[in-house]
């Protein structure tokens, strides 16, 4: 008996089975925005201040002594510019009104995107590599100092002193270096909370665990789970939480207090749709920040690390 039923492969417009969901697995951790907190700032330059005590030396007094003067230092001056970060889209009309999988409207998708971008190169900015502080011009666009440059006065914005620096023979991370920078800390008055480095320097610290005598925790569970993974780093200078940032100055590990620094911020990311000009839609993404260290001697940082980054997109 011949099969003489109607066939998938004889019909005619089937409609096509397209996932309705648009997977993108690129990188949106923002590390640094996330434990560093905001505050306004009301011009393109700002400026702050620091201050810090004399040096530890002998005092005392002889008996019926007139009263002397001490010496009294002011304090220094800080400042930085702003940056403004942006991107424009444009989507003809008809683009938006065609029906597409995995998004209502083909504006949407790309200001999502788009403003996912803006705050990957917000983060790039601020710790993605060295960028001293620039006035600019007409032509020439402004820039902040960021964590491992110089700011507008010139003065970097972690001090000298508390920076470990191998690029004339770089290394890879060692955890003596880890205890060299805690210990410059210490020894200035500071305390660092947070240990940022890149993925691959995840790997070195996660080594640690195989140094004689250390010992590694388990939870007891009963499933064949091995792990090796330092997510706290305790010293004799205190406890650093170990945060990985893939965005992160690839020769450079961080030690900081989040409580010490700040985003500044003269326009918060804002949306603006542009004159239209066609038969298309234009809209503006734009923010203008910039970043400040409370006290320089307040974090550190080793550079001259062997090993690249992840390279990311733009």
């Amino acid at each position: 008996m011949s099969n003489t039923a109607f066939k998938s492969y004889d019909m005619v417009g089937v409609k096509e089975d397209v996932s309705d969901v648009i997977s993108n697995i690129s990188p949106t951790n923002t590390p640094f925005q996330t434990l560093v907190k905001t505050e306004s700032i009301h011009n393109t330059l700002f400026q702050w201040q620091e201050d810090q005590l004399a040096m530890v030396g002998d005092n005392a007094a002889v008996e019926g002594a007139d009263a002397s003067d001490s010496v009294l230092n002011p304090t220094t001056m800080l400042s930085n510019y702003s940056q403004i970060l942006t991107k424009t889209i444009r989507v003809s009309n008809t683009a938006d009104k065609i029906s597409a999988y995995g998004r209502a409207k083909e504006t949407a998708l790309h200001l999502s995107k788009k403003s996912a971008e803006l705050k990957n190169e917000l983060e790039y900015a601020l710790v993605g590599k060295a960028q001293d502080a620039a006035v600019g011009n007409e032509t020439t666009a402004r820039k902040f100092g960021n964590v491992f440059g110089h700011g507008a006065t010139g003065q970097a914005l972690i001090d000298t002193g508390n920076v470990i620096d191998h690029t004339a023979t770089p290394v890879a991370l060692s955890e003596n270096d880890i205890l060299t920078a805690n210990q410059k800390l210490y020894e200035g008055g500071g305390e660092a909370t947070i240990l940022m480095i890149k993925p691959g320097d995840s790997l070195a610290v996660a080594g640690f665990t195989a140094a004689a005598g250390r010992t590694r925790m388990f939870d007891g569970s009963a499933d064949k789970t091995i792990v090796n993974v330092v997510n706290l780093y305790v010293s004799p200078f205190g406890e650093q939480k170990v945060v990985l940032n893939r965005f992160l100055k690839a020769d450079s590990a961080l030690l900081f207090n989040p409580s010490y620094w700040k985003i500044a911020v003269l326009r918060p990311w804002t949306r603006i749709p542009l004159a239209v000009t066609g038969d298309a839609n234009r809209t503006q993404l734009i923010g203008e920040f910039s970043v400040k260290h409370l006290n320089r001697k307040a974090s550190a940082a080793i550079r001259g690390l062997t090993g690249a980054n992840v390279t990311i997109g733009q």
